[in-house]
């Protein structure tokens, strides 16, 4: 299949890109290549070969959505820097603000 400029064009003006007249020559002659080759890959016999493993059909483990390790605030609250006691502030962290 080839393409020409106006193709070319046409394809660089839908995908919003600024393609020039020196690019558009370039791009018809590997972008023909391109679809030439995928009309090849169309021609081969495929009738035998089994398909390729793929995730389409598995299903993934299914868990019980509940809190397993919870509880221990004060435990997590333990491993702020202890050259900073400021760094918790009523049972959570303290961190300085960052957006004004």
């Amino acid at each position: 299949m080839a393409l020409d400029k106006a193709t070319v064009a046409r394809i660089a003006a839908l995908a919003r890109i600024r393609v020039t007249e020196e690019e558009q020559t370039r791009l018809a002659g590997e972008l023909s290549q391109i679809l030439t080759w995928i009309e090849q890959l169309g021609e081969v016999d495929t009738s035998g070969v089994e398909p390729m493993a793929s995730v389409a059909h598995q299903k993934l483990p299914l868990r019980d959505d509940k809190v397993t390790d919870g509880g221990i605030r004060d435990k997590l609250l333990a491993n702020t820097p202890s050259n900073n006691p400021t760094a918790t502030s009523r049972g959570f962290f303290a961190v300085p603000k960052v957006v004004e």
